[in-house]
């Protein structure tokens, strides 16, 4: 591993001590020729870098708005259309995430065996707007759904897993954080978009308005994935068109340093069998998986977020317009988070700060129906957003022995916290409102098993950190690889 002077000229200028400029180049006047032009061109490798993951943001927006038009679309008349009673809507909410559970672990793993995620990913995404656009065409939700689940699984542990290729630890949180963001602003833009289509399309060409808001989503999910092709990296390991030989050649040194002092770990495994056993008889694995599963579980809220707006008795358009304040701001607190995260190289404090956050929301919810402090308590609540990418990011940062292994981690946690999305769609059932306290009691308590199951991942890495410490002094070697808390 770098040692600690050189893994903290290599942070993002901000964290560091020297004079600040962009992309982690501390440009120090007492440096060296040598160190000066890596920073130089360490900059001009994170910037170009930047510029295309920033497109990932934009395709997790589009899938956001495309798992959650069917809550806006509930607002004009979904439900009464297509004949739905009782727990239908929740049930056609979860089948979604049904295709997750089965796709996002073998997917992470055809991954590891290709050279061109950038057609892979741009093409799955594709052909679930394509499936989402059918949604306002026929009748067949329910079906349409779960196949729109199989196809989005690739995506969002794909694109984790891209990241992890090209960022070192201490930069990744922050990247991973713009996902959150992703989902702040796709429920503030989606929200007014929602509005547009529904307050102005009901009846053009003979459709209701909620099917123009699928036809338009899913038109648009298209279009953007087929530019996808063209925009999105590939790994460090495929040529790149967009780099210079020499800035290719630092960015795959950058990834072979942030793993230095790890050991002979699985150098040459291939993301088979032997990647996914491993992750399966790795207690640790299914301890955070379950707390990601709660974690996901406890923020279901914003799955029903046009719901719960609605609850205060506003019209189906104003309830949708008061979507976009709480989410807007979201998106502020996941940018400070995960960047203070990433600075303090610390995820555990970070995780638990957002979900007390999401817990004060459902106590304030729960304690009364006033309309001013119930809005208030859905600020509290969409503020929490960003727990998942600093959990996830965790797991990243963690289970990083090779990039295979680490391909096949997220695929597999992500989708037992998946079982969360899965049942959470039936804590929110229409019997329990207008309150939905015992909604808010059920995500209290497992955001709270979330928290407890993290601290018990934290001293178990602690553990693992003190016997590596406790080893190198007494072999005296130098300080090799911690794990992130």
């Amino acid at each position: 591993m770098a040692s600690p002077s050189e893994s903290r000229s290599l942070l993002p200028s901000e964290f560091g001590n020297s004079t600040p400029s962009a992309y982690g180049a501390s440009l120090n006047p007492n440096d060296n020729p040598e160190f000066t032009s890596r920073n130089v061109l360490e900059r001009n490798v994170l910037r170009k870098l930047d510029f295309r993951t920033a497109y990932l943001v934009l395709i997790y927006i589009l899938n956001q708005m495309d798992r959650h038009n069917a809550a806006a679309a509930r607002l004009r008349g979904f439900e009464e259309d297509l004949g739905m009673e009782g727990t239908q809507f929740n049930t056609l909410i979860s089948s979604l995430y049904i295709g997750y559970l089965f796709t996002q672990a073998p997917s992470n793993m055809i991954l590891t065996r290709i050279t061109k995620p950038s057609l892979y990913l741009s093409s799955c995404m594709s052909l679930w707007g394509l499936l989402t656009t059918l949604i306002g065409v026929y009748y067949q939700a329910l079906s349409l759904r779960f196949l729109v689940g199989f196809l989005e699984a690739t995506f969002y542990p794909g694109a984790l897993y891209l990241l992890s290729r090209w960022y070192k630890r201490e930069e990744l949180g922050y990247r991973t954080a713009f996902f959150m963001v992703a989902v702040g602003f796709s429920n503030a833009f989606g929200s007014l978009f929602a509005f547009g289509i529904l307050a102005t399309m009901e009846g053009f060409l003979g459709y209701a308005a909620w099917r123009w808001l699928f036809f338009v989503e899913g038109y648009l999910t298209v279009f953007v994935g087929i530019c996808g092709m063209f925009i999105l990296p590939d790994f460090p390991s495929s040529p790149a068109r967009w780099l210079t030989s020499a800035e290719l050649s630092l960015a795959r040194k950058r990834m072979e340093e942030d793993l230095r002092g790890y050991g002979p770990a699985e150098p040459n495994s291939s993301g088979g069998f032997s990647d996914l056993l491993s992750i399966i008889t790795d207690w640790s694995a299914w301890l955070i998986a379950t707390a990601s599963a709660c974690c996901c579980a406890s923020l279901s809220f914003n799955q029903f977020f046009p719901t719960l707006v609605a609850t205060m008795g506003y019209s189906p358009t104003i309830s949708l317009l008061l979507c976009a304040p709480p989410c807007f701001v979201s998106i502020i607190t996941a940018i400070i988070v995960a960047r203070h995260s990433d600075a303090t190289r610390e995820r555990f404090g970070h995780m638990v700060f957002a979900l007390l956050m999401l817990i004060t929301g459902y106590i304030v919810a729960m304690s009364t129906m006033n309309i001013t402090i119930r809005y208030l308590s859905l600020f509290f609540m969409a503020q929490s957003q960003v727990s998942g990418a600093v959990l996830l990011t965790w797991i990243s940062n963690t289970f990083a022995h090779s990039s295979s292994k680490r391909a096949v981690a997220i695929g597999s946690i992500n989708s037992i916290a998946m079982l969360g999305s899965v049942l959470s769609s039936y804590i929110w059932v229409s019997s329990r409102g207008p309150t939905y306290n015992n909604s808010c009691r059920i995500c209290v308590a497992l955001a709270s098993i979330a928290i407890i199951l993290c601290w018990v991942f934290k001293r178990h890495l602690e553990r693992l950190n003190e016997a590596t410490e406790a080893e190198e002094r007494e072999l005296r070697l130098p300080k090799g690889y911690r794990y992130i808390l």
